[in-house]
């Protein structure tokens, strides 16, 4: 069993700045998300990560690889730790998407896990990928603190996964914010540190919307 976990959310991005959904698309890193990067991997590499997963997503990979250069450790890139598929409001904000897709998005109010947006996933697709990836981490990493650089709902996917308890609606995830999760002797998980941003010092960071939690 891996002793503990680093989760990452990834960097900023020009679409996170205007409140755009980005879900697959291949939006880099702006210059604030390459700087929070950076503070991040500095942040990173005094943790005892022995083994590195990332989204395969491009915001991700920008993300992940000064962390790997830091640590000198080879990433491993993996497509089911990706964000949610948005499908048809890829690009869009959330006022667009109540006003253009009015009837999709009360349906997705109503059905949170299991509404499939239109061309895109469910949150129910995007837990039996995210989960099985992570089940596959814990199998090679016994003992080991892993860090995984991923995505908003990704990252509260596995934090229920792990601690039924948790409470999304409780916490906000920013640009590079680090949570960290152990596994005590007992058997259970526990939360370290969660929205953890203090390697920024000061440097803006945004968090998420509501429907990713």
């Amino acid at each position: 069993m891996i002793k503990r976990v680093i989760l990452i959310r990834t960097g900023e991005t020009e679409w996170n700045k205007f409140g755009r959904w980005q879900g697959w698309v291949a939006v880099p890193l702006n210059q604030q998300g390459k700087t929070q990067a950076a503070a991040l991997a500095r942040f990173v590499r005094h943790m005892g990560v022995s083994a590195l997963y990332a989204s395969d997503l491009k915001r991700a990979v920008d993300t992940t690889e000064p962390i790997a250069q830091a640590l000198g450790i080879a990433p491993v890139y993996d497509a089911r730790l990706r964000e949610r598929s948005v499908g048809l409001w890829q690009g869009l904000t959330l006022d667009e998407i109540k006003t253009w897709y009015t009837a999709e998005y009360n349906a997705l109010l109503v059905e949170r896990d299991q509404y499939v947006i239109p061309g895109g996933e469910s949150r129910a697709e995007v837990r039996e990928r995210v989960v099985e990836a992570f089940h596959e981490i814990m199998s090679k990493n016994a003992g080991e603190t892993v860090a995984v650089v991923s995505h908003t709902t990704a990252i509260f996917t596995i934090l229920k996964e792990l601690i039924p308890t948790y409470q999304p609606s409780s916490t906000d995830l920013d640009n590079t914010s680090v949570t960290t999760i152990r596994h005590k002797d007992d058997g259970e998980w526990e939360v370290v540190a969660i929205d953890d941003v203090s390697h920024l010092e000061g440097l803006e960071s945004r968090s998420i919307g509501e429907l990713d939690k």
